[in-house]
């Protein structure tokens, strides 16, 4: 027996929002598969609100309404029976992220849930990421987004411990060269002590900018990016412009900007754990939102 079901995640970030629509196929007596069906990118930075001016703007409170809207039409389209919006950092530190959060559940009827760095961890890490690691093997996972960076070290198919630091890449492009350097120092302090004793160690990378790289290397799925190979990248963008990287690279504008501090910290996190390939599995919070649903663990 076949059966199909439609869910849907709209992921809240500071660089944009996200809606994935995926189908659960489920067969009896295996596991259930999830097979993305559609996936709308609106790039609304509220990063730049938040980390900025310290609260979303009426504008882009506006911006969200209609593209929620327009979400809500996309899965009532496609027949989605289940879904869930969750914000994070921007929303979570914008002085008016609750305020905002009720206006748009007023006019579009969609709750959004506000989480916190742990929770997104924790739900990133619910979709197929621990089918990825080796039980034998060390790594470090990095999630980059807009306004947070996420680090969980596993050893041995456990984790090890996990940290949440406010390294985005939209507040590292709003931040000083000062606040960026004290930010940079605190996760190398602590990726060096929770990695010290540990002799070999992969990245594996999570967010849009890194997936963009990994799609750009020409690498085929499952197969790693090395260090030398991502450290040229990083230089050759940087010598580019902003507009060279739009023109000659087809980047998005709003990609464009942020896959310079998204390179670095990878790289950074790379020489830190003396880590010397990186994975790039293309998961990320929506994929884990969808599974959190099917088994209702959120």
């Amino acid at each position: 027996m076949l059966e199909i079901k439609k869910y849907a995640a709209i992921d809240i970030g500071s660089n944009a929002i996200r809606l994935l629509i995926s189908n659960v196929i489920i067969e009896e007596d295996k596991d259930a598969r999830f097979k993305k069906s559609s996936l709308v990118r609106v790039p609304i930075r509220l990063g730049t609100d938040a980390f900025v001016a310290g609260k979303i703007s009426q504008e882009n409170t506006y911006r969200m309404v209609d593209a929620l809207e327009a979400f809500k039409l996309l899965m009532k389209v496609h027949g989605v029976e289940k879904y869930k919006a969750c914000a994070t950092s921007a929303m979570r530190e914008a002085a008016n992220g609750k305020d905002v959060v009720q206006q748009i559940f007023d006019k579009t009827g969609i709750k959004i849930d506000i989480i916190n760095g742990k929770k997104e961890a924790a739900i990133i890490f619910s979709t197929d990421l621990s089918e990825l690691i080796d039980t034998d093997q060390s790594y470090l996972y990095v999630d980059v987004g807009g306004g947070s960076t996420e680090f969980t070290l596993f050893s041995k198919g456990r984790i090890v411990n996990s940290k949440s630091f406010k390294m985005g890449t939209v507040r590292l492009l709003n931040n000083t060269k000062a606040e960026n350097k004290a930010k940079f120092k605190k996760v190398q302090e602590w990726i060096e002590a929770n990695t010290k004793d540990i002799k070999k160690i992969s990245l594996i990378g999570s967010g849009g900018n890194i997936n963009k790289l990994f799609k750009m290397s020409g690498r085929t799925i499952g197969k790693p990016i090395s260090y030398i190979y991502l450290n040229a990248q990083y230089q050759f963008l940087k010598q580019m412009s902003y507009k060279e990287r739009i023109s000659e690279l087809s980047l998005n504008p709003d990609r464009a900007d942020v896959i310079i501090p998204a390179t670095k910290i990878y790289l950074s996190a790379m020489k830190w754990s003396g880590a010397r390939k990186i994975y790039v599995p293309k998961i990320g919070l929506s994929d884990g939102i969808i599974k959190s649903l099917y088994y209702n663990t959120l």
